[in-house]
């Protein structure tokens, strides 16, 4: 009998990134929507990762609605992935800014937006691809602008993001910040600040258990400062000693108190399962999935989430 998992658990876009690569051609999304509804999802992620990435993705937007619609299959969150956003260099930021739009009316089509979060103004090659992690081991190899201002760059990139939260704003969507390692917003603090400067309501956070581990934030007092403002939460395990996402249960994550925490500050929002990538090694894809899926309802049930 096929599985049905309850529509609160989404299939992040890393299911199709571990399958095909970083990143997934584009010219294939219709395919990625059934794969990931064909394994019982009724919540999915899509991203559009870079320029040509995210305008090929826009033209095939009606098929891929379609296919949604087709399979009966929700997409909460559209993540758009352009780092340049926080880029030291004004044309590029513009460039991406610009490009983030066009995320953002994608999103309004399908339905929200996330973002991988601003970068530490680092100057990266020009022919540096996007990485979906910026690990240690490649930022080691970059530096900082020899002129940096960092009181003038943060102020330009507070304007950069008021002007991205407006756009998210006009098209009646949510903003979120996706920590990471080499990110000004890595862990609940650094979101908590940016949001604090900016002000914006629709300014979110997406609250990625592995990386928030291996950044050493204490997940239940994450969950607290965040309060009724979380409602998207990227689920995977971890050892916490490298960057990996893994099947929940094949870590170190205490699930019993962080879904005890969860159920203390209301939480309403979407699980979405963020297992795989070339960092995790996992061997059986599919099977990860299944198990992280069938490991959250169960938690899901015994905790009484929704």
């Amino acid at each position: 009998m096929r599985n049905v998992f309850d529509r609160h658990i989404t299939c992040a876009f890393l299911y199709s990134i571990t399958r095909y690569g970083y990143p997934p051609d584009a010219e294939h999304m219709v395919t990625y929507v059934h794969e990931m509804a064909d394994l019982g999802f009724q919540s999915i992620e899509l991203e559009g990762i870079g320029e040509a990435h995210l305008k090929t993705v826009y033209k095939h937007r009606k098929e891929i609605k379609q296919a949604l619609e087709d399979r009966g299959v929700a997409l909460p969150v559209f993540c758009t992935v352009l780092p340049g956003i926080a880029s030291p260099q004004g044309e590029i930021a513009q460039k991406s800014l610009d490009l983030f739009k066009t995320g953002c009316e994608l999103g309004a089509y399908f339905g929200g937006v996330l973002d991988n979060g601003p970068l530490v103004p680092y100057e990266f090659p020009a022919d540096m691809p996007i990485h979906r992690h910026y690990s240690p081991d490649v930022l080691r190899n970059v530096r900082l602008p020899q002129r940096l201002s960092w009181k003038v760059y943060w102020d330009n990139l507070l304007s950069r993001m008021d002007t991205a939260c407006k756009f998210a704003a006009d098209y009646g969507l949510n903003y979120y910040m996706h920590p990471c390692v080499g990110s000004l917003t890595d862990t609940t603090n650094g979101y908590l600040l940016l949001k604090e400067e900016l002000g914006w309501e629709n300014l979110k956070f997406n609250f990625d258990t592995s990386n928030l581990y291996y950044m050493h934030e204490n997940l239940s007092l994450g969950l607290l400062k965040l309060g009724k403002d979380l409602d998207y939460i990227h689920i995977s395990d971890s050892y916490g000693q490298r960057i990996e996402h893994q099947a929940a249960g094949n870590g170190t994550i205490d699930w019993d108190l962080f879904f005890g925490t969860l159920k203390q500050i209301g939480f309403s929002g979407e699980l979405s399962i963020d297992v795989g990538g070339d960092e995790s090694h996992v061997a059986d894809i599919d099977g990860a999935y299944l198990q992280t899926a069938r490991f959250l309802e169960e938690k899901i049930a015994a905790y009484e989430i929704y």
